[in-house]
């Protein structure tokens, strides 16, 4: 797969796992990895871009005695996600044209 094409899916992946719950960085791979595999080095950059982007905000919580970041999905990010959802309806049409 083209490495443009799937940092721009795992940026996607990633605001859909953060969707409904706030999430950190190890339960964002558990959720994502079961689809694509994603690595804590692959991970973080992209969160810091979704963050700087301002499509995600974030907030610390301790946990066990340390503190966790937690990342939370915003209004700039569901417009996003839902941007995109409404594009791959078009995107699948295309390609289903494509592919018969």
């Amino acid at each position: 797969m083209d490495i443009q094409l799937k940092k721009g899916i795992l940026e996607l992946m990633i605001l859909a796992s953060i969707k409904y719950e706030d999430s950190y960085g190890y339960k964002i791979i558990q959720d994502i990895s079961s689809i694509i595999d994603i690595s804590e080095s692959t991970l973080y950059p992209i969160l810091k871009r979704l963050e700087k982007q301002k499509l995600v905000k974030t907030y610390n919580t301790t946990y066990n005695s340390r503190i966790r970041k937690y990342y939370q999905i915003n209004s700039l990010g569901k417009e996003k996600l839902k941007t995109v959802i409404e594009d791959f309806d078009d995107i699948k049409l295309m390609y289903d044209f494509i592919k018969r």
